[in-house]
């Protein structure tokens, strides 16, 4: 599984970088903030949502600490998704929230 850190998709973004970020939290979860940019699907929903994802793109895929999303790239790399796992989530996150 390819993996990220946090600072470096933030090093990414600050750049001007577009950078397609796939929050898999509840919605509960990330009304408390998420990255900018970003678009949730919670895990929940990502096996009947994922036909908005396009198979062309890159995805790096965030949730609270680094589980479901682990599992989301998982489920979306056997589908045949180019995905990365961002560790440690919104939990390591330090840039900016919305």
């Amino acid at each position: 599984m390819k993996t990220i850190l946090s600072n470096e998709v933030n090093r990414r973004l600050s750049a001007g970088e577009h950078v397609n970020i796939i929050d898999v939290r509840e919605p509960a979860e990330v009304m408390n903030g998420k990255i900018p940019t970003s678009t949730n699907i919670p895990l929940g929903l990502l096996e009947f949502r994922m036909n908005e994802l396009d198979k062309k793109k890159d995805y790096i895929i965030v949730c609270q600490s680094g589980g479901r999303s682990s599992r989301a790239v998982k489920f979306l790399a056997y589908h045949g998704y180019e995905v990365t796992n961002m560790e440690g989530g919104m939990l390591a996150w330090e840039g900016k929230v919305e």
